[in-house]
């Protein structure tokens, strides 16, 4: 078996290099891109069932949730030390995200920790806070589904309420004297030097916050879509596309392997949304609704790319 220690040093002096870093930006790039024109047909046919008026809101819906979804990942970097400007942030957070159009779950990590270090912080420090922000995404999109289920029964039907037993040991996790210790022993484990500032109950909670509001945007949109294509404009409806995309989120984490976890997240948002919707127009909600993250997603790091230009670098050695 490989030593992770000498793994962990092979990535960080590859990601050093400038011809390395642009590679591989260009190649996430290219992915993300490929999964919207390779489905372009299908996509034309899709926008040409809905009216302007939703598809819109659902762009703002949509651009909201990565947003608030930022500002969660830029509250736990400031609690664990390094309060970054919202437009570096914008630069590490959403730039590195486009990593996870790449199969593995790891190279959004590596990314951010990597940009985040062209501004001073820590590599440690910004690979904790971004391994914090999936836990708390899993935990806060269970919270929403455990909320929408006494509205939606549905949800906990068809094989996925197993997952809501794993609310509880993620929050057990996510609590400070809990998560303190066990981010350090990661870092140890790899060779890195534990963290300077442990995380607190207080930028949890602020973290936690913007997290859950993230979750609105989400669910925002797929309801926007839903209610296009003839689902009632009801509060169940509403409940339904919270907690089904939550849900649907959550089944994608789970599947590593595939890139944003496309296939499996769609499976599960069209479970979630049989109660209200044919099939014909659940294929179309689940098409926009990925094709819309991923626009967003490119979007996003090319406004954080340009914004994070303005800032002088003050890498660290």
């Amino acid at each position: 078996m490989s030593d992770p220690r000498a793994l962990v040093t092979r990535l960080v002096g590859l990601g050093r290099r400038p011809a390395v870093r642009w590679g591989f930006g260009l190649l996430a790039g290219a992915l993300a891109v490929w999964a919207i024109t390779s489905r372009r047909h299908e996509v034309s046919a899709a926008l040409a069932r809905l009216d302007l008026g939703h598809l819109a809101w659902a762009v703002v819906a949509t651009l909201a949730n990565i947003a608030l979804t930022g500002l969660a990942w830029r509250a736990l970097l400031a609690d664990l030390g390094s309060r970054l400007p919202v437009s570096l942030a914008a630069r590490v957070f959403f730039v590195g995200q486009i990593g996870k159009y790449v199969p593995g779950s790891v190279w959004p990590v590596l990314a951010q920790a990597e940009l985040a270090r062209d501004h001073g912080v820590p590599r440690r420090r910004t690979a904790a806070a971004t391994l914090v922000m999936i836990l708390l995404s899993a935990a806060t999109a269970l919270v929403v589904v455990l909320a929408a289920v006494p509205f939606v029964p549905e949800l906990a039907e068809g094989g996925f309420g197993w997952t809501l037993l794993l609310i509880v040991p993620l929050i057990v996790v996510l609590h400070p004297r809990v998560l303190g210790p066990g981010l350090n022993r990661l870092l140890g484990a790899i060779g890195a030097e534990p963290l300077e500032h442990p995380p607190t109950l207080r930028g949890t909670a602020i973290a936690t916050a913007w997290a859950l509001a993230s979750w609105l945007g989400a669910g925002g949109q797929v309801w926007q879509l839903a209610v296009a294509l003839g689902a009632p404009s009801s509060p169940g409806t509403v409940a339904l596309a919270l907690g089904g995309y939550a849900l649907a989120w959550a089944v994608g984490l789970v599947i590593v392997i595939a890139p944003a976890g496309a296939g499996a997240r769609e499976v599960a948002l069209a479970a979630a949304l049989a109660p209200v919707l044919d099939g014909g127009a659940i294929v179309v909600v689940v098409l926009l609704s990925r094709v819309l993250f991923t626009v967003a997603d490119l979007a996003a790091a090319g406004i954080g790319y340009a914004l994070g230009r303005r800032h002088a670098s003050t890498a660290t050695p």
